[in-house]
């Protein structure tokens, strides 16, 4: 099915449109939450949260913007990074024991890499210098945020946006390069 009929079906709330959307990119959007979450049991929880919200707001998706896929993981990325920085969230995490199995192996069909690899992203992240690859690993793909990703690398919040805007360039180089 074409994404502009599965936007169609969507917006029209049919719910044969959710079906398709929830098997096309249900392993793919796991594999986001997973990688920042790294709890299988709370990433299952957040993963049908996201699809809650992805139905409730389709009419925002603007295609002249981006494709369904890239919106559907800024929106997934953007929720869980929204959620671990949330008060009830830090305080459920206090008032839980860490428990042995919060260390999981990820298995293949849930990692994003994949999806990656396919649209060629990963192929010219590894294109791009140690440094500038290092920010755009941590920060588009393990979830840091801007200022936690400071603080770990003891450097002011204002240099590492400015070399997070480096690396963006080059990556854009690339793609026009290409």
């Amino acid at each position: 099915m074409e994404e502009s009929q599965l936007l169609a079906l969507l917006k029209d709330k049919d719910e044969r449109g959710f079906d398709i959307l929830y098997q096309n990119y249900s392993n793919v959007l796991y594999g986001v939450i997973i990688r920042i979450l790294k709890d299988e049991d709370e990433a299952k929880d957040m993963l049908q949260e996201v699809f809650v919200r992805i139905w409730n707001r389709i009419d925002k998706y603007d295609r002249s913007k981006g494709r369904l896929y890239t919106w559907m993981i800024n929106l997934t990325r953007n929720f869980v990074i929204d959620r671990l920085r949330s008060a009830d969230y830090k305080n459920h995490q206090k008032n839980n024991f860490v428990r042995d199995d919060n260390v999981i192996i990820i298995d293949s069909k849930y990692s994003s890499s994949q999806n990656i690899d396919v649209i060629g992203l990963q192929g010219m992240v590894t294109k791009l210098n140690e440094d500038h690859r290092k920010l755009i690993q941590k920060i588009y793909f393990e979830g840091f945020t801007q200022a936690d990703l400071a603080e770990e690398l003891g450097i002011p919040l204002g240099t590492l946006k400015t070399r997070i805007r480096a690396a963006i360039k080059s990556l854009r180089k690339q793609f026009v390069d290409q």
